[in-house]
């Protein structure tokens, strides 16, 4: 790259047959290498202002060249026109003036752009005056997001995005024109967050669409929707959404800074590897950003003082910051009354509870039987089977979740069959066999049940690794092993934090108020006081 780099800046200096200092170019053969005095001060020259940000410098200043023939060869150079089928140029001429229309062919829209051109065909040539560009965009185009644009890379980037340019000749700028249609489906209920009262409407795959989503919702003129772009070769949009005298400031200013600050070719998996390269929690299995799929919740969400990140061509959205028990919370608990709701977030907690406890805590019980009252006797195999009980578990855990894997590359019409076969043949056979036990197969089962009725998909893979790690330490250590297990999944937890706000709240620190509006699901009309963990206004 070194050597690239240098010979890019030597060319630099021998730019159209004349160096830049204005001496005469020495002739080929003569003294061409030069004598070592000549080659060090170059060499200087060179290494003390790099070509590659004068090049970069400007790249980013080129201006819209005037002739059409110069204009073609900039789309052939910068997105090659030509070679791909899809940059497409419609050359036509209006009232004497040649013109060309850049777009990218799927997503332009062609009914407006056909209005466009219509309503301009109309033009005659003493209606186009010396500045034909401000003619065309305050007289002639009735579209209705139109923008001058003078810069090359701006006018790349809006093209790229979907936009329309118009190219005049003869002018150094173009109009680009706001009419794009990008490949979309319909909102639908989305699988992860259903509810049996409710909204069926969720996000899709397109920006626009999400954002318009929350907005129906929440109608609020301090609302605010930030666009960045992420990626220097995707350039994915990224939106940042607050109410502006709700949020605080610290906090958006937080996420702002992180995500302007990441440098990456591309996100091509959106919001995922955005949150890996903002959050940076490393190995830590536990997730640091809440996922929704429902507008309804994150519009309670930006009520409520959180910052909602989206990000195009992802059918979630991220929210800013959150606790482990906000994402143990789902939106079945709002649709029903407040005694139902609380009963079901009690059931939730403690199916999220089994799948973190029920298997060790058993298993311990079962290798120190001492620990069992007489009452409980019946608790432990009579028959440990023909495999260690640890290895039993190790095997059902992975064979678990290779039916889950399964689940999710089975044709649907597929599914039932696949689900008969793993209850039937694998289940049962492997308990006959005496491979397993049948109470390793039953609390394997609740443990996965609580899994799967964790809201978060993340927290629920989350603890099926500490149940593993405390398996582990049961049965290598006993009672001290799943005592130490306990206290370093608390002490981590306590210690993370999710942009600054501790991730165990209200338990660590301890706030009675909102552990009691966690505990129990308050009546809508006694739910006054926004939480005090975003730090709202």
């Amino acid at each position: 790259m070194a050597d690239m780099q240098d010979g890019q800046g030597h060319e630099q200096e021998h730019e159209n047959g004349r160096p830049v200092d204005g001496k005469p170019p020495q002739e080929p053969g003569k003294h061409s290498s030069g004598s070592p005095e000549t080659m060090i001060i170059r060499q200087h020259r060179v290494r003390k202002q790099p070509p590659a940000k004068k090049n970069k410098q400007k790249q980013e200043d080129l201006s819209i060249p005037s002739a059409m023939e110069d204009f073609r060869a900039l789309l052939k150079e910068q997105v090659g026109f030509g070679a791909s089928f899809d940059v497409v140029i419609r050359e036509m001429t209006f009232g004497d003036r040649k013109t060309a229309l850049f777009f990218m062919n799927g997503f332009a829209k062609d009914t407006i752009l056909t209005e466009v051109l219509k309503r301009l065909t109309y033009l005659q040539s003493e209606q186009i005056s010396t500045d034909a560009v401000q003619s065309f965009l305050e007289l002639y185009i009735p579209a209705i997001q139109v923008e001058k644009v003078t810069k090359q890379d701006k006018m790349l980037d809006a093209v790229l995005a979907g936009s329309s340019a118009l190219f005049i000749e003869k002018e150094q700028a173009v109009l680009v024109i706001d009419a794009k249609s990008y490949p979309a489906r319909t909102p639908e209920e989305p699988t992860l967050e259903r509810v049996v009262r409710g909204s069926r409407d969720g996000f899709v795959e397109t920006l626009m669409i999400n954002i318009s989503l929350v907005r129906r919702r929440l109608r609020d003129k301090h609302l605010r929707y930030e666009m960045v772009k992420v990626g220097k070769r995707t350039q994915t949009d990224v939106c940042i959404a607050y109410i502006d005298d709700i949020a605080d400031h610290k906090l958006v200013d937080s996420v702002k800074k992180k995500i302007n600050g990441v440098e990456v070719d591309g996100i091509p998996l959106a919001d995922k590897q955005l949150e890996e390269a903002t959050v940076k929690r490393g190995w830590n299995p536990y997730p640091l950003v809440r996922y929704s799929e429902r507008p309804d919740v994150v519009a309670a969400q930006l009520l409520a003082g959180n910052v909602a990140v989206f990000v195009d061509t992802s059918p979630s959205v991220m929210l800013l910051p959150t606790t482990f028990f906000e994402m143990a919370q789902h939106a079945e608990e709002d649709r029903q009354t407040p005694f139902i709701g609380t009963y079901l977030r009690w059931v939730r907690f403690a199916g999220i509870l089994a799948s973190m406890f029920l298997l060790p805590l058993w298993f311990l019980l079962v290798v120190e039987e001492n620990l069992l009252p007489p009452a409980l006797g019946f608790i432990g195999p009579t028959d440990a089977g023909k495999i260690p009980l640890l290895l039993q578990f190790l095997l059902v855990e992975v064979g678990v979740d290779l039916l889950r894997m399964a689940a999710v590359h089975t044709p649907t019409p597929l599914a039932t069959a696949m689900s008969l076969i793993s209850a039937i043949l694998i289940g049962d056979i492997a308990v006959k066999t005496g491979l397993f036990i049948n109470e390793v197969i039953l609390y394997m089962a609740v443990a996965a049940i609580g899994m799967f009725a964790t809201p978060s998909y993340e927290l629920g893979l989350a603890n099926r690794i500490v149940r593993l790690v405390l398996l582990v330490l049961v049965a290598a250590f006993r009672i001290p092993g799943f005592m130490l297990g306990c206290t370093l999944l608390i002490v981590l937890l306590a210690v993370e934090r999710s942009f600054n706000r501790p991730y165990l709240w209200p338990f660590i620190p301890f706030n009675r108020r909102a552990l009691g509006e966690l505990i129990l699901r308050r009546p809508f009309l006694k739910q006054r006081k926004r939480t005090v963990l975003f730090k709202p206004k």
